[in-house]
């Protein structure tokens, strides 16, 4: 299953950014996303349950991930949705995992100053055009 899908939530964990045997940079993170609803009777906001996703990102993306996004930070992540069911001869269960194509910073809860990474290292995303200005 790989489905588009868009998720706003909390940095649950520190990014961990390794290098592949291959030199495939990857950044992965939870996500936990929490639905909030207002309760008329009470007059308060009210936490729904939490939804929790594994991110991945590659290559630029978890170069500049890895060195803008940490714990805490509330963000935006869209990609390819992936659900899989695992089985380590103890225990089952299924993960929610989103291949990250975009990731940035929820403005709704702070700032965020961006910077353009170097040509060179646009160039090195040889399967991504860059984006030219406007």
């Amino acid at each position: 299953m790989a489905d588009s899908f868009t998720v706003v939530g909390l940095v649950a964990t520190t990014p961990r950014n390794i290098i592949t045997s291959d030199g495939l940079p990857v950044t992965s993170f939870r996500l936990a996303s929490s639905a909030r609803r207002f309760d008329k009777q009470t007059s308060q906001w009210i936490d729904a349950d939490t939804n929790w996703f594994s991110v991945v990102a590659f290559r630029q993306l978890a170069e500049n991930t890895n060195n803008s996004i940490c714990k805490g930070d509330r963000v935006l992540v869209s990609g390819r949705l992936k659900v899989r069911d695992w089985d380590n001869g103890e225990r089952t269960g299924t993960t929610v995992e989103v291949e990250a194509e975009a990731i940035g910073h929820d403005l709704l809860f702070g700032t965020s100053t961006f910077e353009r990474v170097s040509k060179a290292a646009e160039n090195a995303e040889d399967s991504e055009p860059a984006l030219q200005p406007a």
